[in-house]
């Protein structure tokens, strides 16, 4: 029955953001018509109880011939195939094919091989996506491959990072593990010591932060003549550092009416249209804030740690990192950190040589150090994100910036936990009106309960069909 349903969804669930590193589209979510509920878990152990463990003794050995697929830009590709490279050169009897597949046409790409059963061995699995994967069979269970693997030590990894890809039937963030993060993506805020300098603007710190008051006065201080002091807000850290959501705790009520989640809503909104510290709509459009910001026009934005080598590379100044400020009326701060994951297929004839090569492009230490040595993520590994990364002789000096959003504050975005996120899209569709001072928050957001009430609605009902 689970795949009769499944396979009605198909036509039904329409496009969905895949996020973490790189928006994707979904038209349909193939149901793995080999697995059935009791012979999946059997048949996977009897796959891996050789070896586990992640042995690379492979003296002797068969060549086994993987396939890893990913999207990724230039750079990411490069360091990924150097990554392989050193897999291959622990493991001789495994060889990889790396198939990348552009970020536009990687979803309907992996749906066609499901469907003609060339699932890849491993994959990119974005957290969207996590869900509906489990759910119809396409992703391995990694629990046991994790607890029992010599390969890394599972307490060594962020636990947000990890828990993310926990899936429990209902949510994420319980139950059987279903990917492994392939990196982190801290989100803090960047600013412009220069600036700041010239502005006498003194930066916060952990002893001392701002709230939003202080960040308005300091955007106000920076902002002069084609300098403007902020870009726009993030409205994750303003809805939850103000004790609001999108959703109830439920996920199955909009809650966005809630006069906390006004209230961040309209401050985000009035940097822009009220206070003039942040660029116009038009003026982003033609230059934005990213690119504003790594010319010396800026003075504050949030930046995700995959930024950081443009960073290196681009800024002509010093620049530091901050933690987000937190609400006057709560004293909290929070905002969202993002992660892509490397999963498994299921139907792969090498499942121990499949999840060997994801613990290795995810945990391992070489690994790991290519990718923060050139500037594209933090240490998913916490004993060398203090030790060496913390201790690494370039920008940013408050390194911690990113990691207190690892460590402490960070959170899963809303939309990623529910089961599609055309409710996300419908909200966020007229959002320009409220940033431009066309219509307040409240109108704005009593304007479409309805809509996203009823695209939410759908998909607690395409969750509960597959359950």
């Amino acid at each position: 029955m689970k795949k009769e349903i499944a396979t009605l969804l198909i036509t039904a669930m329409g496009a969905l953001a895949l996020t973490g590193c790189g928006n994707k589209t979904d038209d349909n979510v193939q149901t793995n018509t080999q697995n059935t509920e009791a012979d999946d878990a059997q048949t996977q152990s009897q796959k891996t109880e050789s070896n586990e463990a992640g042995n690379d003794d492979t003296s002797g050995e068969e060549k086994v011939e993987l396939t890893f697929m990913g999207w990724g830009n230039d750079s990411e590709v490069a360091t990924f195939r150097a990554m392989i490279d050193a897999y291959e050169e622990k493991y001789p009897n495994v060889s990889v094919d790396y198939v990348v597949v552009a970020n536009s046409d990687y979803d309907t790409k992996m749906q066609n091989m499901i469907a003609a059963g060339e699932q890849p061995d491993a994959f990119y699995c974005g957290i969207d996506y996590v869900m509906k994967y489990a759910a119809t069979g396409n992703l391995y269970d990694l629990s046991s491959y994790v607890e029992n693997n010599d390969l890394f030590d599972v307490d060594n990894v962020w636990e947000n990072a990890i828990n993310i890809y926990r899936y429990n039937g209902t949510g994420l963030g319980d139950g059987p593990l279903y990917a492994l993060p392939k990196d982190v993506s801290a989100f803090s805020v960047v600013y412009n010591k220069d600036l700041f300098d010239a502005a006498g603007v003194t930066p916060p710190s952990e002893d001392d932060p701002w709230d939003w008051n202080d960040y308005l006065e300091a955007a106000q201080k920076l902002t002069d003549g084609e300098v403007y002091g902020t870009s726009m807000y993030s409205m994750e850290s303003a809805v939850w550092s103000n004790g609001a959501d999108w959703l109830d705790a439920s996920l199955t009520q909009v809650a966005f009416t809630d006069p906390k989640f006004v209230e961040a809503f309209q401050f985000v909104a009035d940097l822009r249209s009220k206070y003039h510290v942040a660029p116009s709509s038009s003026e982003e459009t033609s230059l934005s804030s990213y690119d504003r910001f790594m010319q010396g026009r800026l003075g504050m934005m949030g930046v995700g740690s995959w930024a950081t080598a443009d960073l290196w590379n681009q800024c002509q100044f010093e620049w530091d990192l901050m933690d987000w400020p937190v609400s006057p009326n709560t004293g909290e701060k929070a905002v969202w950190f993002g992660s892509a994951g490397l999963a498994v297929s299921p139907e792969s004839e090498h499942l121990e040589e499949a999840c060997n090569l994801i613990a290795f492009l995810a945990f391992n230490e070489d690994a790991q150090r290519t990718s923060y040595t050139t500037g594209m993520s933090v240490p998913t590994l916490k004993d060398m994100a203090y030790g060496e990364y913390a201790e690494m002789d370039k920008a940013p000096v408050n390194k911690k910036g990113f990691l207190n959003v690892l460590e402490d504050y960070g959170r899963l975005a809303t939309q990623s936990r529910t089961f599609n996120q055309e409710w996300w899209s419908e909200f966020n569709s007229g959002v320009e009106a409220v940033f431009n001072g066309e219509m307040s928050a409240q109108e704005y957001c009593d304007s479409v309960a309805d809509s996203v009430q009823a695209l939410l609605d759908k998909s607690v009902e395409q969750q509960k069909a597959l359950n």
